[in-house]
This record gives structure tokens, sequence and C-alpha cells, in this order.
């Protein structure tokens, strides 16, 4: 199948689901919520609902990669779909309650929600077999330097019936003998240097074969210049992180509203987690730790306590080893599940000290033992650090220390509203994730696992 054909086969699959969603939620509207409120405009009122929920679907989905048919497994295409109706559903339902002005019915919403995971889950079901059934798996090769194992993690993320790998080369044999890749259809460049990569490149895109490159800390700082002309020459300007004023002032803005509302949303779970924690030991319920945030800076992050007291009690910082620490309360295992143990954080954000989305703080020790290796860690620090992140989102508890900072620089390098946004519906979705919170591998340590209890308060 043409490349095109290939597109527009994939479109039309994906537009069938939008309206399976859509046609619940009409008939919901028609039959019910439209006989009952003064709709703007009549009828093209009504049209207008229902595209607006058309919309929102289309973007949330997206949001929550919805639609990745060759990327994700079924199970996973109805739970980013549930969790794209569920909001775009919660919208339409505030936007009914502002048409009736007083809180209208939910049953049959509920029941449009109900018809609608339904038809989703029937469509990720058949889709995902339809498209492994039409589409074989593609050609693949992998090259590699510095970084090995790619045709690994292709088979344990099951992309192994979108990706078929024939064989993998070191750079070196690649270079001496491009001519191996013809045929292919898709080759992965892995911790490959530029001039090497540059060279497969140029052969790749002239002979039509798809190359999906991991970058180099380099290049990532590189995706972020901007296209100007000097000298009758066209450049490439890169600098350090600057975004305009304006979107600083918007994301402060964001991040009062946001910290607060959320503050007094959680506060019942605020009181029932502290009575938990302070019923189980006696001991303190929050704890301090220090951690550095924009240009070095240090503040203390607040959390809620999840290990004993005297979980550091000689002063040394400890890696957590995971779920089964001893030193992790029978409380701290269910908040470190629910993620609960990180909400005080909402006060360092309305405080200033944390933003809602930036790259996680580190604490000094980590973060001075990182830069020993990687000295373009403390490029990190260019933004004030998140509580959540471009990492966090698109990486596991397992990510590498370097691939996390790739992750960073890569959101560092594109400072946008939108993308903050994203990143926060996003989260929404790896809480629920197991995947996102797994034990670190042997030999793999991020500072996102220390808890520290050398400063405590009750």
């Amino acid at each position: 199948m043409s490349t095109f054909k290939h597109g527009l086969t994939l479109r039309i699959v994906k537009i069938l689901d939008v309206v399976l969603v859509t046609i619940p939620f009409a008939l919901c509207w028609y039959l019910y919520y439209a006989q009952r409120i003064y709709t703007p405009f009549y009828e093209k009122g009504n049209y207008g609902v229902i595209a607006l929920l058309f919309v929102l679907y289309i973007t949330f989905g997206r949001v929550y990669d919805a639609f990745q048919l060759s990327m994700q497994r079924a199970s996973e295409l109805m739970y980013s779909q549930m969790l794209a109706i569920c909001a775009s559903d919660v919208i339409l339902y505030v936007v009914t309650w502002l048409l009736t002005r007083h809180m209208p019915n939910c049953l049959p919403m509920l029941a449009a929600a109900a018809a609608q995971t339904v038809l989703t889950a029937a469509w990720s079901f058949l889709a995902n077999r339809w498209y492994f059934s039409v589409f074989p798996p593609q050609p693949t090769a992998v090259i590699y330097d510095t970084r090995q194992g790619m045709e690994n993690l292709i088979g344990q993320y099951n992309l192994d019936k979108k990706y078929h790998v024939l064989f993998t080369a070191e750079v070196s044999e690649c270079i001496q003998d491009l001519s191996m890749l013809n045929g292919l259809e898709t080759v992965f460049l892995s911790g490959i240097h530029s001039h090497d990569r540059n060279v497969i490149l140029k052969y790749c895109v002239e002979h039509g074969i798809n190359v999906l490159v991991i970058p180099r800390l380099g290049d990532t700082i590189m995706s972020g210049a901007y296209a100007i002309h000097m000298f009758h020459l066209p450049m490439l300007k890169v600098g350090r992180y600057n975004p305009p004023p304006e979107y600083l002032m918007i994301k402060r803005l964001i991040d009062i509203v946001v910290s607060a509302m959320a503050l007094v949303v959680l506060s019942p779970v605020f009181l029932v987690t502290a009575i938990a924690i302070k019923a189980t030991d006696h001991g303190p319920v929050f704890y301090k730790q220090i951690r550095l945030t924009k240009d070095g800076k240090e503040f203390a992050i607040l959390k809620f306590r999840s290990m004993r007291v005297d979980a550091e009690k000689d002063g040394v910082a400890r890696l957590s080893s995971g779920e089964n620490d001893s030193r992790i309360t029978p409380v701290g295992k269910v908040i470190r599940a629910c993620r609960v143990d990180e909400l005080p954080q909402l006060i360092n954000i309305l405080r200033g000290e944390l933003s809602i989305v930036g790259p996680r703080p580190e604490r000094p020790e980590i973060a001075a033992q990182y830069c020993e290796e990687m000295p373009e860690f403390s490029l990190r620090l260019q933004a004030k650090a998140g509580l959540t992140g471009y990492a966090q989102v698109y990486g596991k508890y397992n990510t590498t220390p370097y691939d996390k900072l790739s992750m960073d620089l890569m959101y560092i390098a594109h400072p946008s509203l939108i993308e903050d946004i994203k990143i926060m519906l996003a989260t929404v979705k790896i809480l629920f994730m197991p995947e996102s919170t797994e034990g670190v591998a042997e030999g793999q340590t991020t500072a996102m696992q220390v808890e520290s209890n050398d400063k405590t308060v009750v």
C-alpha cells in the first residue's frame, strides 16, 4: 500500500472512532438535554454543542495518545480513550450546567459515557487487529555506537509487530557499506555521533528510508534553535533558556490558580493522610528535604512522610530500593502508590519555589554526583523545577538519568504554554499506570527515588 493510501486509510479508521464517541452523546443531547434547556441559536446551537464534543475528544485523544494504533496495545488504546471520553464529557456537562443555570441530571450523560466506552473498547480491539493484519512489519535495522539493545526494547514494548529487525550493525560497518540499508523501510540510529549520523541520514533520505534517531544531548539543545538570516546566509541561533516574559507571567498565574484550587479540593485527602501517618507511628506528618531549582537556588521541598523517622538516622542519604524497602511504613506504601505523598508540594508551588511543570528538582548531593559523570546535568537548572515534567510523563521510573536529562532539555528547548498544558493533562494518565512506577533496574538509580528524613516537621 502506498504511503498516501496508508495515511488516508488510517485517518478514516481514526475518524470512525471519533464518530462512534459522538453518536451516543448526540442521542443523549437530543433525547434529553436539548428538550430541557435553552440552546442559543436554536438548532445551530445543538450542532455547536455536538461539534464541541467532537473537537474535544480529538484534542484529548491526541494528548493521551488514544489514536496510536501502530504504537500501542489494544488495552492501552482503551485506557487512553476512556480518559479522553471522561475529560470531554465532564467539560460538556459543565457547558450544559451553564446553559441550564442549575445542576442538570447527570444520569443521561453517564449512560452516554457508558455507551461511548463500550464502542471505543470494541473499536480499539478490532482496529488494532485490523492494523497489524493489513500492514505487515516494516523491514528494519538498528545501527548503534555508544548505545546497544534497541532491538530488545522493540520487543519489550511489543513493537516487533510494526518493526521487524532484520539486523543490527555497529556504525563503522554501516559507514563502510551503506548499501546494507537498501530495501529497508526504517532505520534506528542509537547513540551515534553527529558526523556518522549525518552520513547515514543523507543516504536514507535519498533512498526513501524512514529514520528514527535517539538524540544526543547536543542534538536536544540544537532542537530549540530558531532560524535567522545574517551575511546573506541561513543561521541557527541557540542560547540559554530565555522565554518571553508574558509566558512566564501566564505560567506563574496558572501555578497560583491551579495549586490554590487543588489545595482546597484536596484538603480532605490532606486531613485523612495526616491522621493516618500520625496514628501509625506518632511521628511527624511532613518532612522537608533540600532540593535545587532555577539557577541552583536551594529550597525545602515538602512531602508526606512515607518512611520511618529513623530511615537515615546516620545522616547518610540512601536511595530507595523500591516498594519492598523495609524503611517504608504501611501508610507510606499506600500514599506512594497513589502519589499522595507528593501533594504537599502544592504549597511549594503556591510559594513560588516550584512550578507545576518543569524539570523535577534534585538533591544537591545527587546533582553533584550526576554532574561528575554528565557535566551537562547542570543545564536542567535553566528553568524552575516542577511538580511534574516532560521526563515524568514520557519516561518511566527506571529511565536512566542521561535519558531523563535529555527529556528535560527537550522541554527547556521548547517553552510553550500548550506543552505545559499537555504535560499537566498527560500527568493524569500516568497516575494509574503501573509502568510509570516500575522499580529501578540493577545498576540504574535515579535521584527521584531518594527520600531523606534529615529534616522533619510536624
